[in-house]
């Protein structure tokens, strides 16, 4: 009886950490490519939603662009969710 009990508890348990998400802590987003005529605000916008403004230096900072840089069509751009 115990050992069934231990073994149902151990597949629950197995089958919760395979469907888990992970809470985005630890920084990886997914990349977006530039499109023409995208801008760090259009992207932002598009992504996150509501003010821009905390999306566009997100990603500013996630990429190591400066301030004002110009974007490249073709170019990856690493989202931080």
């Amino acid at each position: 009886m115990f050992s069934r009990f231990v073994t149902i508890v151990l597949l629950l348990v197995a089958l919760w950490g395979g469907l888990a998400h992970t809470s985005g802590a630890s920084g990886h987003g997914g990349t977006y490519v530039v499109k023409s005529g995208d801008t760090l605000w259009s992207i932002a916008h598009r992504f996150y939603g509501g003010d821009s403004r905390r999306g566009a230096w997100d990603l500013e900072r996630r990429n190591d662009l400066g301030q004002g840089a110009a974007l490249a069509p073709g170019q990856r751009l690493v989202l931080p969710w």
